[in-house]
């Protein structure tokens, strides 16, 4: 078993070897270690005194005139093709509003309606594309959403784990709802692979990459993914509330029938149309009047990827590095038998997150706090621990796991 002094030393070297360490100092930090960035990322520093400009000048000063003068009105498209790289996609994919509840309703209400006009089912007397695949083992309000647009549509719904969708696709299947990675384990789905077999079946894909992006490589259009959403609160650092994003793939956004038709997304949003008339592009995603606070503090926020040595890739290679590092740690010091990492071993089935199943994890958890290590509990016993390479550090990570130990000693 490795000495705390021994580890301690180590991560002091990986911390002085690590290329995006500076980036650190670009965000709002103490002395807790931090390690709930999948839930909500830590605050960039330059980001109050962009939004005191939005509210003072832009908003005190220019008040109406800043829907043009500040770019207000095609800041949903902008900051889109700011998220773009960032997931793998060209710019004029992605577009920047509303909830990922509300978006992962628009694209899955999409992906049916296109699955039946298509003529990919029912074609030829062939059988009517009336059946949704959901992750079973998906964020809840995903399960909800998924239910509410089967019944919208006149699919059933049948829930399945990822690893199962190729054997439960059939040429009944419309649309297939997929997280990239699981919330509760961190593990890291075959995204490239699902979305293939999806497609050889004659559905959409739709993901939900909220744990994903900003934490490593998706490649959306590399992989010919149909429809995405995301949020923008965890590893992109966008605030509480931040506005979320869907990705439309290029040739399918003439076709993208949003169940959700708003005037933001009209052709003449301001020709008070009585009827709707969609607009071209991604901006068909649009619906109502965008959040414009907290999405150009989003805006803001991902400056820290225009850093110099800040991408995607980088931020994949130390969230690998970060997570095998914690999971040293924690073999090194914590009791055997103690807690049980759900989080696969292996690089390429791995996010940015490590769970530990431990028993009174929710207690566990709240003793964690009180000592300066954040992170978070999920029924029943799972402890949860995200990594957000751009911000967190090696001696972090050594921290954590000497605190959890004695949590768990004490």
């Amino acid at each position: 078993m490795s000495e705390p002094t021994s580890l301690a030393g180590e991560a002091e070297q990986l911390d002085a070897a690590d290329r995006l360490a500076a980036v650190r100092e670009r965000f709002v930090l103490d002395d807790v270690t931090y390690l709930d960035g999948n839930s909500l990322g830590a605050l960039p520093a330059h980001v109050p005194a962009r939004v005191a400009d939005v509210v003072r000048r832009q908003w005190g000063e220019l008040r109406i005139r800043s829907w043009e003068e500040s770019g207000w009105w095609t800041a949903p498209e902008r900051i889109g093709d700011r998220i773009a790289p960032l997931v793998g996609a060209a710019a004029g994919q992605v577009v920047v509003g509303d909830s990922t509840s509300v978006n992962v309703f628009k694209a899955l209400v999409a992906a049916v309606r296109m699955a039946r006009e298509d003529g990919r089912g029912g074609a030829g007397g062939g059988p009517v594309r009336d059946e949704i695949l959901v992750d079973a083992t998906t964020f809840p309000t995903d399960g909800y959403i998924a239910e509410s647009a089967a019944r919208m549509t006149g699919c059933a719904l049948r829930p399945v784990a990822p690893a199962e969708v190729p054997g439960a696709l059939g040429d009944r299947t419309a649309a297939v709802l997929l997280n990239h990675v699981d919330y509760r384990s961190g593990r890291l789905h075959d995204l490239p692979g699902l979305t293939a077999a999806v497609h050889a079946a004659g559905a959409y894909a739709v993901w939900d990459l909220c744990h994903s992006a900003g934490a490593l490589p998706v490649g959306l259009d590399e992989h010919g993914v149909d429809l995405a959403v995301g949020c923008t609160y965890k590893y992109l650092n966008g605030g509480p509330g931040s506005p979320a994003y869907l990705y439309v793939r290029r040739d399918l956004q003439p076709r993208f029938d949003s169940p959700l038709p708003g005037w933001n997304s009209h052709a003449e949003p301001f020709g008070m149309r009585p009827a709707y008339a969609p607009a071209s592009g991604a901006v068909r995603g649009r619906v109502g009047t965008p959040d414009i606070l907290s999405l150009l503090a989003l805006d803001a926020a991902l400056d820290v990827w225009d850093e110099d040595g800040v991408s995607v890739t980088a931020v994949r290679a130390k969230s690998l590095a970060l997570t095998d590092f914690f999971l040293r740690c924690v073999g090194a010091y914590v009791p055997d038998g103690r807690v049980e990492s759900v989080t696969p071993a292996a690089h390429a089935e791995r996010g940015s997150q490590v769970a530990l199943r431990c028993e009174d994890a929710g207690e566990v958890m709240k003793r964690l706090i009180e000592r300066g290590v954040v992170g978070d509990y999920r029924a029943p016993d799972v402890l949860r621990f995200g990594f957000t390479p751009l911000y967190v550090g090696f001696a972090d990570v050594e921290r954590a796991a000497r605190v959890l130990a004695r949590t768990l000693a004490g």
